[in-house]
């Protein structure tokens, strides 16, 4: 009887880690665009910047689409955030994916390289992130915003780790979906009919992630008082939000430099196509799921802050040897492990800034923390496109690894002594985010030795 009800029981306690008992219709929803979503974006950051290299772009000129499309990423994204508080997440959520789909579709047919310019400035597409490709684009600070409302302060960490296990699996269907390219040696018009069937995949997948999230149920908001505009500061967070943006301007400069340019630098380093780049992201992504869900144990055991600082500390120097890797086998091998570490760190910082912000200013705090790494991640693209055609292929990334080693001290240097909600003991410290700071304490907060 026993071996009998083994497996069974063993179904159980993994279907409970995928869904918890907190789990609710909002966040099944949430979770399943989140995989359709992340399958597009991870194909799109698979087979754009190969398809650019072989309609003509140089390592320069990619740069330049990557700067485009992450300024209008930040525009939107920024205005999203600071909105969505307001007139609510859900319209941002169904209607974003809509315009990444229309964005495919665009590539699918024409190779204009103006036209490519515009529709990738609108779709947010194709900048790619490596095995790290599979996120959601400019709506995430609402997506966020919403899943953080709808669960316990005590289940955010393991929400937001079942969400990157979302992107992980659906960025690893969008790798293997890369095998739709069946050459990545072919230029022109043979690159656009080669490709087209990836760009359509991307078009569906992306256009069911809106579909999906038509049904989430989100209650009505206030209406405005006059003279009130949808962009607002978030005053009672701005301590939290000084912060974030010394931290996130080195990090956003190091992605910039990195995320972008993987696909370009394994197709550039060791000559291998879309297919062969796509398996290894699947394969990184298949093997780092668990790591996301693990995130929140990590975090109980040693502290948010702690296991964050340890692990984007991790995630720099592995850059190191990947670089330096001699073949393509061995450089993937060295990423995976890195992923592990991104896979963990990932979740936490996100859950860190959504629970140390006030409630009504989640959106906005998701959104103005994040605008510094995005123009940060906006302009450094243009050095490593400079430098992967005039000086090294491996400069840039070591010079990456060097920006994320800074972020990694300053991050810990700065929230130590600012634990979460879940981790304060009673009595103990309420933390910056239950007093409504004025602009003295603000500055005082920001300033104070940690």
């Amino acid at each position: 009887m026993d071996s009998e009800t083994t497996p069974s029981r063993s179904s159980a306690r993994f279907g409970s880690r995928i869904r918890p008992a907190w789990a609710n219709h909002n966040f099944d929803l949430i979770f399943v665009a989140r995989v359709a979503m992340s399958c597009g974006r991870a194909l799109a950051g698979v087979v754009t910047p190969i398809y650019l290299a072989l309609e003509g772009f140089s390592a320069f000129e990619i740069s330049v689409y990557v700067v485009v499309v992450s300024l209008a990423s930040a525009g939107m994204s920024t205005l999203i955030g600071a909105s969505a508080d307001r007139i609510g997440r859900k319209p941002f959520m169904v209607g974003l994916p809509l315009l990444t789909a229309g964005a495919a579709v665009v590539y699918a047919i024409t190779a204009l390289h103006p036209v490519l310019f515009l529709a990738g400035a609108l779709g947010s597409f194709g900048r790619g992130a490596g095995a790290g490709a599979g996120a959601v684009g400019p709506y995430q600070p609402a997506e966020s915003a919403f899943a953080t409302d709808s669960v316990a302060a005590e289940h955010r960490n393991s929400m937001f780790g079942r969400l990157a296990f979302a992107s992980s699996a659906g960025a690893t269907a969008g790798g293997l979906l890369a095998l739709l390219v069946t050459s990545s040696h072919v230029h022109g018009a043979a690159a656009t009919v080669t490709f087209r069937a990836s760009f359509v995949a991307i078009a569906v997948v992306s256009a069911l992630a809106g579909i999906i999230a038509v049904g989430l149920e989100e209650p009505a908001r206030t209406p405005r008082k006059a003279g009130q505009h949808h962009l607002h500061w978030p005053r009672r967070s701005s301590w939290l939000v000084y912060r974030l943006w010394i931290t996130n301007s080195f990090n956003g400069a190091a992605i910039g430099m990195l995320g972008p340019f993987l696909t370009y630098w394994f197709f550039r380093r060791y000559g291998v196509g879309a297919a062969e780049v796509g398996v290894l992201y699947s394969v990184v992504n298949a093997l780092t799921m668990a790591s996301s869900l693990s995130a929140s144990g990590l975090a109980k055991r040693y502290g948010l802050v702690r296991t964050s600082a340890v692990m984007r500390t991790a995630q720099a120097l592995l850059i190191v040897p990947m670089v330096l890797a001699p073949n393509f086998e061995l450089a993937g091998a060295v990423y995976l492990v890195r992923m592990v570490t991104q896979r963990i760190s990932l979740p936490l910082r996100q859950s860190y800034t959504l629970g140390l912000a006030e409630p009504e200013e989640r959106a906005a705090v998701a959104a103005i923390s994040n605008l510094p790494s995005q123009l940060a991640m906006s302009s450094s693209p243009l050095l490593t496109g400079y430098l992967f055609d005039e000086v090294s292929l491996n400069l840039p990334f070591e010079v990456a690894a060097l920006l994320q080693l800074v972020n990694a001290g300053l991050w810990w240097r700065l929230f130590k002594d600012h634990p979460p909600e879940e981790e304060r003991s009673p009595g103990g410290d309420a933390g910056p985010s239950t007093v409504a700071h004025s602009a003295a304490e603000t500055t005082k907060a920001l300033t104070e030795p940690s």
